[in-house]
């Protein structure tokens, strides 16, 4: 018989179309690859040399205020620029391009340079989910703005460049890749089957279980059937909407609460400061109907055995399909088997 535990096999991702490998039994092999040394630097409230911290200089002139709860400023060194001239070009469909416009922002979730979601109580966590909903309205209301991205990029292996806590949002001109295939499949399921991909979904997996990792009247965190990161997981709301800006007030508390909890089973997992990539995929504010679209929280976590031991995509993976060794079912069993007690506090 069949066994999705113990036989390779492949699995689609319905909201992009594209499929992944996954191969059970190889958790089984040694491992001889790169191991590093574990290293738990102990962070203070307050770093002079921190750019990010109150009170402290930035970028040329640029100084932070002494700011006491979420600060948030256009980036000193923005990847997009709102006054781009307009160009593009077409050379026989070989060589294309367009300009590409865009707002860059940071958004500060704490004063203290030592916390993270996972170290922040709740009701500190609510101002941040409050300010993502306002640069999404604020940003997404701008003529030429089609998409915005919030993302935190957490440890220095995922590219952060400062361990202070906070977030980046980029605000487009054009929709970004991802976003794009997650938006046309959405679309193509509600035409063909008459309802909304996500809420089809995570009504399937509540009924089945065994790859929520936790829960709460509003939030499901659950590793989806079709992850590629060892430790992959998604926050899908169980009402339909398209952005944070939709949520009631009770839903915002809700998913402050969610996200707290799935940061500090990271930081349980392998009892570190867990490294990740998360942002919510929230529908375009191009002025189309979108309404299809249900907003989900996609968290990236590289770390496969340990605190480490790395997963990143090479090999058969750059040039064939994402593949996994870890099941969906049993990365969601030790999440979900692991304490919402933060392990430094015990």
């Amino acid at each position: 018989m069949f066994d999705l535990n113990e036989h390779s096999h492949r699995r689609l991702n319905p909201l992009t179309g594209e499929w992944i490998v996954v191969s059970p039994h190889r958790t089984k092999r040694p491992w001889q690859g790169q191991v590093d040394s574990p290293s738990r630097p102990v962070l203070k409230s307050y770093d002079p040399d921190c750019y990010l911290c109150p009170g402290n200089k930035r970028a040329g002139d640029n100084v932070n205020p002494n700011y006491d709860g979420v600060f948030v400023f256009d980036n000193d060194f923005a990847a997009l620029m709102p006054d781009v001239p307009e160009g593009h070009g077409d050379t026989g469909g070989l060589l294309v391009f367009e300009q590409e416009r865009g707002i860059c922002r940071v958004v500060c979730f704490s004063p203290d340079h030592s916390l993270t979601l996972s170290r922040m109580k709740v009701e500190d966590i609510r101002p941040v989910v409050d300010e993502w909903a306002k640069e999404y309205l604020a940003l997404g209301s701008r003529d030429f703005i089609s998409h915005v991205q919030i993302f935190e990029n957490r440890g220095a292996m995922m590219g952060a460049s400062n361990p202070h806590p906070h977030c980046q949002i980029w605000a487009s001109e054009s929709i970004p890749n991802e976003p794009t295939k997650e938006l046309r499949c959405q679309r193509e399921y509600s035409e063909t089957r008459g309802g909304c991909l996500l809420c089809d979904y995570l009504r399937l997996e509540r009924d089945r279980g065994g790859r929520i990792v936790c829960e709460n009247e509003h939030f499901t965190t659950l590793v989806p059937f079709w992850a590629v990161y060892p430790f992959e997981v998604m926050i899908i709301g169980r009402r339909h909407c398209g952005s944070l800006a939709e949520l009631t007030d009770q839903e915002r508390n809700a998913y402050a609460e969610i996200l707290h909890r799935t940061t500090t089973r990271f930081d349980n997992l392998f009892l570190t400061s867990f490294p990740y990539s998360m942002g919510p995929h929230q529908a375009p504010t191009d002025g189309e109907d979108n309404s299809f679209a249900h907003w989900h929280t996609h968290f990236y976590p590289p770390l496969l055995r340990s605190a480490t031991v790395r997963k990143f995509l090479v090999g058969f993976e750059i040039l064939g399909s994402p593949q996994r060794d870890i099941t969906a079912e049993s990365a969601a069993a030790r999440l979900r088997e692991l304490s919402e007690v933060h392990y430094l506090d015990r």
